[in-house]
């Protein structure tokens, strides 16, 4: 097992580790035992759900409720009454089944399911329902008939992912226009897509498209899985933001909320027919506390299908080229990791695991690879589980990636509890390339999580209130000085330890002031906090745009070189003078984080050669004080104490970062 070899300290849960992979070798063979491949098993949504058969002009429509003693389909079309003709007819395996001609329904009409059971009936919407929307007098949502008679036709292929590590920009639909209200897919493909284009981000990384009632949920309180979210626009308008990024060369992944469901009766599967084990636990196994949410059942073969099918679908429907999983942790572990620190190896394999869970997680990613092979799958878990992002053929689970979440956390305390001048920069340089060795990471300062309500962006924990008052570039402000030199650093640190891929939450890049606070009973229901105020980076009389220009221009750099594809190898970590210096191939980076201390002819050891500088944060255009001549083109020489190495003599401003790249000198013939 290629996990155990690359990590020694594995050994000892080998026999646990086998296992996991016996016992996933065994679930594949049983869920295709009837297929030839995972792939075919995962297309329930062929099956299930509302089709129009244009062959024979007839609606049919399957659900699998094994509940349920009658089933009725209820509508605009009969009067919300069940009646003769809109009866479900039960099949083997508990599944219903009712075939309409084509005159009786038609595209927009509204449906729910009146589903009896022996203790009483309710009517629900369709689990396997594409479209949902919402009752604007009563609030509450039915599901909707989609079969519109000009169907999206795609004109784009998706771009080759295979070549490229992925720099994400998370983005959510809703707050992403500046007015006080709700965006849609429109506005989003219309006014920020071409922002992401021109700042070179190449994957975007969409939230809250399943279906979700309460919107300050942030899209992860689901209740219909495969309904794209009706208060941002039509399935249409989602496949034509979708089709428009892959025209511009941007990748499209989805957060995808398969971690737990919502509670929510009327609109969720929580009681379905009255059953509260068709989807989810039973027992002291069925609520998730600290979510108040419900938990799915891995180890039931029917809740594969349901889950397998919905990522195909999302695939299939609407190209996506990938996921990031919501919520790991809480899948792997029966107490859902709530609580642990994960310091010791055995708390991986203490026996507090679900294997099943495991082994739906490992399944998944087979199957998203055998529908795109360079597909992305991220997985966001803070346990750091051994072989997460390492191939199943290894032992893993089978992700691309995993969410880097220790490096915001540690940037947090570090501003939080550090003065300056104590930063400790061999401990940073660790926190930032830490890994285990079979894993790519998705390393980031912040995403949504740190820009909610309760938390703080990067930028507002370095400035705080003197965003308010000392932005404009008329306005001389020492804290602000400071934020915005570390906001550049920062950032840029992080992208340039990456091991595998970058993210930014949609508007961190010219550090948004406002946190993201949705609309509540605590706000009055406001739409203030819950909006992108890209005015503000537009307006070159303030100083957002620096920092927006300087994203702009070490993620072209990033994405224009083959940095990451290089390890990242440590020159010179000195707490004293508070430098981090390191190559990746044939980029020098070198950041003085010291607040106050300048060095002029400050010598790093690196190999013989001439150096020009690609990047520096100090320069005038990045809102710096134009303290480095960036023309300048540096030649090393000879330090005996260096070894083989020779010595670059730099001039390293305070709160400065370089980026510099060796130059090929011509051989002579």
């Amino acid at each position: 097992m290629k996990l155990i070899d690359n990590d020694s300290w594995l050994n000892p849960y080998k026999n646990v580790l086998e296992y996991r992979q016996k016992y996933l070798n065994n679930k594949e063979k049983e869920l295709t035992a009837d297929h030839h491949s995972i792939y075919e098993f995962a297309k329930g949504h062929h099956y299930f759900g509302i089709h129009r058969n244009q062959h024979d002009y007839t609606w049919i429509i399957r659900e699998w409720i094994p509940n349920a003693t009658q089933v009725y389909l209820i509508g605009d079309f009969n009067q919300w009454q069940p009646k003769e003709g809109y009866a479900f007819s039960k099949k083997e395996n508990g599944n219903w089944e009712l075939i309409l001609a084509d005159d009786k329904l038609k595209h927009g009409d509204h449906y729910k399911l009146r589903i009896s059971w022996k203790e009483g009936s309710g009517d629900r919407i369709p689990a396997w329902a594409t479209r949902c929307i919402q009752n604007p007098y009563t609030n509450l949502y039915n599901a909707q008939v989609w079969c519109p008679d000009n169907p999206y036709v795609w004109k784009n292929d998706a771009p080759s992912l295979s070549n490229s590590n992925p720099l994400i920009y998370e983005s959510h639909v809703g707050m992403a226009t500046e007015k006080e209200d709700v965006g849609s897919f429109d506005e989003f493909r219309l006014g920020v897509l071409p922002r992401i284009i021109k700042n070179g981000y190449n994957t975007i990384q969409l939230m809250a498209i399943q279906e979700h009632p309460y919107y300050g949920s942030f899209g992860y309180h689901v209740s219909n899985l495969f309904a794209v979210s009706s208060r941002f626009g039509t399935p249409e308008e989602l496949k034509a933001l979708i089709d428009e990024a892959h025209k511009q060369g941007v990748a499209v992944i989805m957060d995808i909320v398969h971690s737990h469901g919502i509670k929510n009766t009327l609109e969720g599967l929580g009681m379905y027919a009255g059953d509260p084990g068709q989807f989810f636990h039973t027992g002291h196994r069925r609520e998730h506390t600290a979510w108040d949410s419900l938990c799915y059942d891995y180890g039931k073969n029917e809740v594969l299908h349901f889950l397998l099918s919905n990522i195909s679908f999302w695939m299939e429907e609407y190209r996506f080229d990938g996921f990031r999983f919501d919520g790991i942790t809480s899948m792997l572990y029966y107490d859902h990791g709530l609580g642990k620190a994960f310091t010791s190896y055995n708390q991986y394999f203490d026996g507090s695991q679900d294997i099943d869970a495991l082994t739906y997680l490992a399944l998944a990613n087979k199957l998203i690879k055998s529908h795109k092979p360079d597909a992305i799958s991220i997985a966001e878990d803070m346990s750091g589980y051994p072989g997460l992002a390492s191939n199943t053929d290894d032992g893993g689970m089978g992700f691309t990636h995993r969410l880097a979440m220790g490096i915001p956390d540690y940037w947090i305390k570090t501003i939080k509890e550090q003065l300056d001048e104590n930063w400790n920069m061999p401990e940073l340089f660790h926190e930032l390339t830490s890994r285990r060795q079979e894993e790519k990471v998705i390393s980031y300062t912040e995403s949504h999580d740190q820009a909610l309500v309760g938390d703080k962006t990067l930028i507002f924990r370095l400035i705080d209130k003197e965003m308010y008052w000392h932005m404009d570039k008329n306005s001389q402000h020492l804290v602000v000085d400071r934020g915005i030199a570390l906001h550049k650093m920062i950032r840029l640190v992080t992208i340039a330890t990456a091991s595998g891929g970058y993210l930014n939450f949609m508007g961190n890049e010219f550090g948004h002031p406002e946190w993201i606070d949705f609309p509540r009973e605590g706000n009055s229901w406001s739409y203030k906090y819950a909006r992108r105020q890209w005015s503000l980076a537009d307006n070159k009389s303030l100083k957002y745009h620096y920092l927006l220009d300087f994203d702009r221009a070490f993620i072209s750099f990033i994405s224009g070189s083959n940095c990451m594809d290089h390890h990242c190898v440590p020159v010179k970590l000195d707490n004293h003078d508070n430098i981090i210096s390191f190559t990746r191939g044939e980029y020098l980076f070198v950041f003085n984080f010291h607040p106050t201390e300048s060095y002029t002819g400050y010598g790093i050891p690196t190999d013989k050669g001439k150096y020009r500088i690609l990047l520096c944060s100090d320069d005038t255009k990045y809102g710096g004080f134009g303290r480095v001549d960036t023309k300048q083109v540096y030649r090393t020489h000879i330090e005996r104490s260096y070894g083989l190495k020779q010595k670059l003599d730099l001039y390293l401003p305070n709160r400065t970062a370089i980026v510099l790249e060796k130059q090929h000198i011509p051989k002579v013939r």
